[in-house]
């Protein structure tokens, strides 16, 4: 994943676990990786969030509303997001709304 050694199932369990509102250090318990290496994975699910989107509603069969839960809750939880951390992630939500590029009149 992202030039990492990571099996799929492992990506899939580590979103499950992120569906289902588990912290980093749950997860690092969980799936026996490193905390540093689940904050750094996690940091590359916020960046490729529309991706990940796609395995999850595909392979882990979780749906749009699990999704948004998922990503409102990472959002939260993140103390610091890059601005484009938070552009993906606001891409990724379902209720994400592509900006205009014309500026509509009234």
């Amino acid at each position: 994943m992202y030039h990492r050694h990571i099996s799929e199932e492992d990506l899939i369990l580590i979103g499950k676990l992120l569906v289902e509102k588990m912290g980093n250090r749950p997860i690092s318990r969980v799936t026996g990786f490193a905390l540093d290496t689940i904050a750094g994975i996690i940091n590359d699910i916020i960046l490729h969030a529309a991706e990940f989107n796609e395995l999850m509603k595909g392979k882990a069969k979780v749906g749009p509303v699990e999704l948004d839960e998922m990503w409102s809750f990472v959002k939260k939880n993140k103390r610091m997001l890059t601005p484009e951390q938070e552009t993906q992630i606001s891409k990724a939500m379902h209720i994400f709304i592509p900006e205009s590029s014309e500026t509509q009149s009234s």
